[in-house]
């Protein structure tokens, strides 16, 4: 009876089943941006932030994995300071590695990788090589969410317990992001917001880059800041939306030695 019904659909309707599914694969796929160039000063140390061991690993093994695990179709890594050490720690793993040099802020990094992605027909997650906590379920509920509210961008965010010093997400009354302020930027009011950026994001690829073209440096540190690709995508009337992780910790940046202690007990609990 129901292969009966779905023939009949099929005629009546035009679909093909099996292309549906092809679409579907399709929409869903995504390439891995990880941006991994930072000397990782407050770390007290010489050492790449990313080259920092965890349980056993380097910090940007455990972005590297959580991609892989998401299923992304190509890694990118935007690498800095000790470059050549990065490259040879993870040679044989497959990852795509661009420089950046000199370093000139988020979208800048970003932007390196334009001659290897901009002709990419999915999506792009653009994750931070500084973040190991983060699990491969928390990237496929973000695309699935980038997906299904028809954004073009969307930003991975949090709650985390004040006080705190991160970017505010600022949004309007349906719910879409409007803009991502600096701690340093935000109002009394805008500080009360308790969301903030986790420097995560899934982005349509095409998008992307024509918006990183259109960034400037105009700002107190003279930086290019991916952060201002939300305000490009509200005003050309695309949607920008957040997704909200749970967890906290799961999102946390390692930028001290301290916090790299507290993500190697949390390592040891889960």
């Amino acid at each position: 009876m129901w292969k009966t019904d779905s023939a009949f659909w099929r005629r009546t309707c035009g679909i093909n089943l099996g292309e549906r599914k092809v679409d579907k694969v399709k929409e869903t796929k995504f390439c891995a941006l990880i941006l991994a160039a930072g000397k990782g000063t407050r770390m007290k140390s010489d050492l790449a932030k990313v080259l920092h061991v965890l349980n056993g690993e380097p910090l940007l093994y455990y972005s590297l994995k959580a991609a892989r695990e998401a299923g992304a179709e190509k890694i990118v890594a935007v690498i800095g300071h000790q470059a050549d050490k990065v490259r040879e720690e993870f040679a044989g793993t497959g990852c795509i590695f661009v420089e950046q040099n000199p370093q000139l802020g988020t979208g800048h990094a970003v932007l390196q990788a334009k001659d290897v992605l901009s002709d990419y027909d999915g999506l792009t997650v653009i994750l931070c090589g500084d973040v190991p906590l983060l699990k491969s379920s928390t990237i496929k509920s973000l695309i699935d969410n980038h997906i299904a509210a028809k954004a073009v961008v969307s930003v991975l965010t949090t709650i985390p317990p004040p006080p705190h010093a991160y970017g505010r997400i600022v949004k309007d009354n349906q719910g879409n992001v409007m803009k991502i302020v600096e701690n340093k930027d935000a109002t009394e009011e805008e500080k009360k917001i308790g969301e903030i950026n986790t420097g995560i994001y899934c982005v349509d690829t095409k998008f992307l880059f024509e918006a990183l073209g259109k960034i400037t440096n105009d700002n107190q540190q003279h930086e290019y800041y991916l952060t201002d690709i939300v305000e490009i995508a509200v005003r050309e009337r695309q949607k920008v939306k957040s997704f909200i992780a749970d967890d906290y910790v799961e999102v946390m940046g390692i930028n001290t030695l301290e916090e790299l202690a507290r993500a190697e007990k949390y390592l040891q609990i889960i």
